[in-house]
């Protein structure tokens, strides 16, 4: 059965008009694909959060984020929107409010796309392949091409202070830790980040499997609503 789902959540999901099914399909989806998901309104899978874990071989690994999503009314053909609570160090996340800015949503996003690309495909790539040339944070996109190694360190400093305890996904963040990086003197872009609207990008290599895996795997399912998989 799908974590964290109540009966009144299924029961919600389950008297969805035609026009929300794909958005409730795709929730089961995630949820049965072993994320830990928390909806605050059971009755509304509009907004939610999951709890995502730094991907390995990363400076990132060891790392545990609340991810809060949002959905248009108009998903899938209009992407999701998605932020992290807890800080994370990275040239295309903004600092303070945790906005991602993922290009591939905001202009590659497709119906073909579903929520557990976002969990599997798209934040790992993010992470892994930053783009510090565009960057919403911009003292992380600096170092980063200044000097790798020290940007890498910067990075496990936030994992440790602000991504190493327990995450309660119903539950306040966590303090930081008396160790905690100070922020950054300034930061590039601010006006940039509040644009963005928690839309974001990741790497080409990123979009091409992202394509091949979801238009596999939504022509096998028939999605009604969708017309790509001809």
């Amino acid at each position: 059965a799908p974590r964290n789902l109540t009966s009144s959540a299924m029961s919600a999901m389950a008297d969805a008009s035609a026009g929300s099914k794909r958005m409730h399909r795709d929730m089961m989806k995630l949820m049965m694909s072993d994320y830990e998901v928390h909806i605050p309104n059971e009755q509304s899978v509009h907004e939610f959060f999951v709890k995502f874990h730094g991907p390995a071989e990363t400076p990132y690994e060891g790392g545990v984020w609340k991810v809060h999503v949002m959905l248009p009314r108009d998903y899938p053909f209009k992407s999701p929107s998605i932020g992290f609570k807890n800080r994370i160090y990275h040239p295309n996340v903004d600092d303070l409010s945790g906005s991602v800015c993922l290009d591939v949503i905001n202009q590659t996003w497709s119906p073909m796309f579903n929520l557990v690309n976002i969990f599997e495909i798209f934040l790992p790539q993010l992470l892994r392949y930053p783009n510090p040339t565009d960057p919403l944070n911009g003292e992380a996109g600096a170092l980063m091409m200044r000097d790798p190694e020290a940007y890498a360190s910067r990075i496990r400093d936030y994992v440790r202070s602000f991504a190493s305890s327990t995450v309660e996904l119903k539950g306040p963040i966590p303090a930081a830790s008396a160790s905690s990086p100070s922020p950054p003197v300034h930061s590039f872009r601010r006006q940039e980040a509040a644009a963005c609207q928690d839309l974001s990008g990741t790497s080409p290599g990123g979009v091409d499997q992202l394509e091949a895996l979801t238009k596999e795997e939504d022509c096998e399912s028939e999605i009604s609503e969708m017309s790509d998989c001809e």
